[in-house]
């Protein structure tokens, strides 16, 4: 029979620092997945409460490492400066960490810019049309691989892309519909396509090679989704209309 692991050997993998290392994202509309700063210099966003908590269960400290988009996350496994994180994954992830539980499946679409004849992905999809992404990510894969005619580039920032479209520097942006649907009340004339060309799942995940905090992580997701503890993550960060949707 297993031998539950001591909780000495639990905070030595998953916290060795003494504090639980959790990495963020951030962009302004937040989400499942991005989180956003605070007025008052912190950060909000369902991936800061969940690790305030799981933080809480283990008895350490919580602290938030942050990055610009999940790939910078993504990047930073192999230097040891994070933890646990709460992020899309693809199979290319899953070769470079270790995940636990999908909390949240969205649909990914595209935003056109204001004033933009775009209506479809048929309009979308032609030479010449500038189609931009967050930088390694999920979505951005997802979207070059969708795209066989439009130029799908790669920048760090939410922020910077924004930009852009607000300026017509580029035609379009990939991202989930919730995100988007957010971003077009910050932009007049702006439109978000009514189809899907992927649908992208959030999850836990932790360092490669970290059975004791992949066990802890994947029981607290676990524990979090019928117990009420994703519930209110969501509520309070915006999302009380949308749905959890786990898989």
């Amino acid at each position: 029979m297993a031998v539950p692991a001591s909780a000495d050997a639990l905070k030595d993998e998953i916290a060795p620092t003494g504090r639980l290392r959790v990495a963020i994202a951030i962009s302004p509309a937040g989400g499942a997945f991005w989180s956003t700063k605070t007025e008052a210099g912190g950060y909000a966003g369902v991936p800061v409460d969940l690790g305030k908590e799981m933080a809480a269960q283990l008895g350490v400290p919580v602290e938030y490492v942050v990055h610009q988009n999940s790939g910078q996350i993504v990047d930073a496994v192999s230097k040891g400066t994070w933890d646990v994180t709460f992020l899309p994954k693809d199979p290319e992830r899953e070769a470079r960490m270790s995940f636990g539980p999908i909390y949240e499946v969205a649909d990914a679409t595209f935003i056109v810019k204001p004033g933009s004849a775009i209506a479809n992905f048929m309009d979308l999809d032609k030479p010449g049309i500038k189609v931009a992404a967050v930088n390694k990510t999920t979505t951005m894969r997802g979207a070059a691989a969708f795209l066989q005619n439009a130029k799908v580039t790669g920048y760090e920032t939410y922020d910077e892309i924004f930009g852009l479209l607000q300026k017509g520097e580029i035609d379009a942006f990939a991202l989930s519909r919730d995100q988007l649907n957010a971003m077009a009340k910050k932009l007049p004339g702006s439109r978000v396509l009514d189809e899907t060309f992927k649908q992208t799942v959030t999850a836990v995940a932790v360092p490669p090679n970290h059975p004791l905090a992949l066990a802890f992580a994947t029981k607290f997701m676990t524990e979090a989704t019928l117990n009420g503890t994703l519930r209110k993550a969501y509520d309070d960060n915006g999302l009380k209309d949308t749905p959890i949707r786990v898989k």
